[in-house]
C-alpha cells in the first residue's frame, strides 16, 4: 500500500528530485519550514524507504557512452527457475541500467548503453546472447532523446 503524504513531504521530494545537493537548510528554505522539521521530514521519508538514496546523474555523452539501445529478449521457456536466473544474471551486467518483466510477445525489456554501436554488438555478442534462458533479442537503437527524467510524477500523489 504506498503512502499517504503531506504537502509538506511531497514538497520536500520535490525539490530533492530537482536537486539532492541541497543542505537541509536550503531545503527548509525553499519548501516553507524551518531545518529542523525539515530535517526529521527527509528522515522519515528516508526510514520509510520513499527516498531510497542520493545520487549524481551524469552525462553521458560527455563520457563516451552514446549509444541507448532497447532491448527486447524472449526466454527459451516461462519456467520460474528461467525468469529468475535470467533476472540474477542480468543484474551483474553493467551495460544494463534498466529491466523490465513484461506482458506480450516479449518476455523482458532492456535499456542498455555502450560506448558506440560496435560496443553494443560485443555486448550482444559476448554478454546476451550467451545466457543459456535468451531465445531471441530484439534490439531498438535510440537516435536522439526528446525527454528524459528521473523525477517521479509527484502531481499523481496521495496527499493529506
Amino acid at each position: 500500500m504506498p503512502e499517504i503524504l503531506t504537502k509538506q513531504e511531497l514538497s520536500i521530494l520535490s525539490v530533492l528530485q530537482n536537486d539532492a545537493s541541497l543542505s537541509v537548510s536550503d531545503i527548509a528554505l525553499k519548501t516553507d519550514m524551518s531545518p529542523s522539521p525539515c530535517w526529521r521530514r527527509i528522515s522519515n521519508l528516508q526510514e520509510k524507504g520513499i527516498i531510497k538514496k542520493r545520487v549524481a546523474l551524469l552525462d553521458s555523452k560527455n563520457l563516451g557512452l552514446s549509444v541507448t539501445v532497447f532491448a527486447e529478449v524472449k526466454l527459451i521457456n516461462h519456467s520460474r527457475e528461467t525468469l529468475d536466473s535470467f533476472a540474477s544474471a542480468i543484474e551483474d551486467i553493467p551495460e544494463v541500467l534498466e529491466c523490465y518483466v513484461v506482458v506480450g510477445d516479449v518476455d523482458f525489456l532492456v535499456k542498455i548503453m555502450t560506448r558506440d554501436i560496435e560496443s553494443y554488438q560485443h555486448f550482444i555478442y559476448d554478454q546476451l546472447s550467451p545466457l543459456k534462458e535468451v531465445h531471441d533479442i530484439k534490439s531498438m537503437i535510440t537516435l536522439n532523446p526528446i525527454k528524459y527524467t528521473t523525477e517521479l510524477p509527484l502531481n499523481q500523489v496521495e496527499v493529506i
